[in-house]
C-alpha cells in the first residue's frame, strides 16, 4: 500500500476514534440527569380511595374532559394495589410527602401502612353535623389529623359560603390548620354538582369573615382565571394547586390556563398536587406534565413542586 495512503487511512481513523468517543462521552453526560436522584416534591392532593368498579365489576377507566375520552383503567386491581402502587410511585418520583383526605378510617390505614410519608386529613361533603366539630378538634389536638378537607361540598350542589360550612372554617382558622376546598368548573358527573358553584370568587365571603384562614384552592379554580387571580391578589393566605387539570384536560388547554396563571406572577404560591385517585399512574402525568411546559425556570419548578408547599404547610426543610 501506498505509504501516503496509509498515511491519509490512519488520519481518518483517529478522526473516527476521537468523534465515537465525543459522542459516547454527550450521550453519557445527557443520560446522568435520569440516573440522579430527583429532588423531592410534596404533593398537596392525594386520596386514600377504594377501587372503583364500573357495573360489570371492571375497573373504572381514567376519564377525561371533554366527555367522551376514556382512557384505560388503572393497574391497580384492588384497594391494597391502589395504595402500594401509590407508594411505588412516590418512591420512583421522591414525593417525600403527600397530603392525604378521605374518610378518617381509610386515610388512618394508608398512614398505618406507610408512616410519616402522608399528612392525614379527613375529607368533607358539607353534610350537617358529618363529622362532628368536636371529633375533628379531639382528632387535630391528639395529633392524628393535620389539615381539614378537601371539602367537596360543591358535589352536593353546597356552596363555598354556605353557612353549613362556617364551623369547619371557624375550626381551621382558631387552629390554625390549612384547608382545602374543591373550587373549579369540574367535578364528578353526579345530579347535585354544579360548576357555578366552582367560582373561585364564591370564596370571598368566607376569607372576609376568616381572615386568618389558610386555604388552598384545587386545581387553581379552572377554568375561571380572572377569579382565582383576582382572589389570590386580594387574599395572600390563598393558595392553589395544580392537580386534576394537569392530566384531566387536554395538554394544550391545561398549559394555557398555567400560563395564564405564571403570567398574573402568581408563581410563589401554586403547588404541586395529583388528585390520586384510583390510578395511582396520574402521579407521574402529573408531575411530567409541568416539567413539560417550555415557560417554566427550573426556580419555579422548585417553588411549584417543593418550596410553596413548605412555606404554605410551616415546614421545616430538615422534614423532608
Amino acid at each position: 500500500m501506498n505509504r501516503f495512503l496509509k498515511i491519509f487511512l490512519l488520519g481518518v481513523s483517529v478522526v473516527i476514534l476521537i468523534f465515537g468517543c465525543a459522542k459516547q462521552e454527550e450521550q453519557t453526560v445527557k443520560q446522568q440527569p435520569a440516573n440522579q436522584k430527583r429532588l423531592p416534591i410534596i404533593d398537596m392532593h392525594m386520596h386514600a380511595k377504594k377501587i372503583w368498579l364500573t357495573p360489570d365489576g371492571k375497573p373504572l377507566p381514567r376519564p377525561s374532559y371533554p366527555e367522551g375520552y376514556v382512557h384505560e383503567p388503572s393497574a391497580a386491581t384492588s384497594d391494597e394495589a391502589i395504595l402500594q402502587l401509590t407508594l411505588a410511585e412516590m418512591d420512583k418520583y421522591n414525593i417525600v410527602k403527600g397530603f392525604l383526605s378521605d374518610p378518617l378510617g381509610d386515610v388512618y390505614r394508608w398512614v398505618a401502612a406507610a408512616p410519616n410519608r402522608f399528612i392525614p386529613s379527613p375529607k368533607l361533603d358539607g353534610t350537617p353535623g358529618s363529622p362532628t366539630i368536636e371529633f375533628l378538634r379531639s382528632e387535630y389536638l391528639a395529633g392524628r389529623i393535620k389539615a381539614i378537607g378537601e371539602i367537596d361540598s360543591q358535589d352536593e350542589g353546597i356552596s363555598p359560603d354556605d353557612p353549613r360550612l362556617d364551623p369547619y372554617f371557624t375550626l381551621a382558622e382558631e387552629l390554625d390548620i390549612p384547608v382545602l376546598i374543591h373550587t373549579l368548573g369540574l367535578g364528578a358527573w353526579s345530579p347535585t354538582f354544579r360548576s357555578s358553584l366552582g367560582r373561585p370568587l364564591l370564596l370571598e365571603k368566607v376569607l372576609v369573615k376568616h381572615p386568618k384562614l389558610r386555604l388552598w384552592v384545587e386545581n387553581a379554580g379552572y377554568p375561571f382565571l380572572d377569579e382565582i387571580i383576582a382572589l389570590m391578589y386580594m387574599y395572600p393566605q390563598v393558595y392553589a394547586d395544580l392537580s386534576t387539570i394537569t392530566w384531566i384536560i387536554p395538554y394544550e388547554a391545561f398549559h394555557d390556563y398555567f400560563r395564564g396563571l405564571i403570567k398574573a406572577n402568581l408563581g410563589k404560591r401554586l403547588m404541586f398536587g395529583s388528585d390520586q385517585m384510583v390510578w395511582p399512574e396520574t402521579i407521574g402525568m402529573a408531575i411530567e406534565a409541568i416539567e413539560s411546559v417550555d415557560f417554566l425556570t427550573e426556580e419555579q419548578k422548585r417553588d411549584i413542586f417543593y418550596n410553596n408547599a413548605v412555606r404554605f404547610l410551616r415546614l421545616k426543610e430538615n422534614n423532608k
